[in-house]
C-alpha cells in the first residue's frame, strides 16, 4: 500500500463533497437520520461527515470521523451510515471510511447542533 502524499500547504484537510450530484441531498438527509447515542444531535449536524463523494456510477464514498477515537460505537457507526444510505433509489454501492484527520472539534458543529446542545 502506498503512502498518500502529504497535502500541499494550505490544502483543505477535508476533501470536497460531490454537491452537484442529483443524489447528494438525499444522502445528506440519510446521514441526518443517524445519531451518536451519547449526543442528541444527528451526525451530519455534529460535523462528523467530512466528505460525500458520488461517482458517475452512483457509488458513494463517505469519509467520516467520530467525536473521539475511544467512542464506544466506533465499530458500529460506519455501518449505521451505510445502512441509512443504501436504500436510496439509484445508489449502487456505499463505502464508509473513518478518518481521524483532521480531528473532530466542536467548531465543526452546525449552528443547529450548537443551539440543540446549548452552546448558543
Amino acid at each position: 500500500m502506498t503512502k498518500s502524499p502529504e497535502p500541499l500547504e494550505g490544502a483543505p484537510l477535508i476533501a470536497p463533497s460531490t454537491v452537484d450530484h442529483p443524489l447528494y441531498e438525499q444522502i445528506v438527509e440519510a446521514c441526518r437520520t443517524v445519531y451518536d447515542p451519547e449526543i442528541p444531535v444527528n451526525i451530519y449536524e455534529l460535523g462528523l461527515i467530512y466528505t460525500i463523494e458520488i461517482n458517475d456510477q452512483s457509488e458513494v464514498r463517505v469519509i467520516m470521523t467520530l467525536t473521539a477515537p475511544g467512542c464506544p460505537v466506533a465499530g458500529d457507526m460506519p455501518g449505521w451510515v451505510a445502512d441509512a444510505i443504501e436504500p436510496i433509489a439509484g445508489v449502487k454501492q456505499v463505502d464508509v471510511e473513518l478518518s481521524w484527520e483532521p480531528p473532530w472539534g466542536m467548531e465543526m458543529m452546525s449552528d443547529e447542533a450548537r443551539l440543540e446542545l446549548g452552546f448558543m
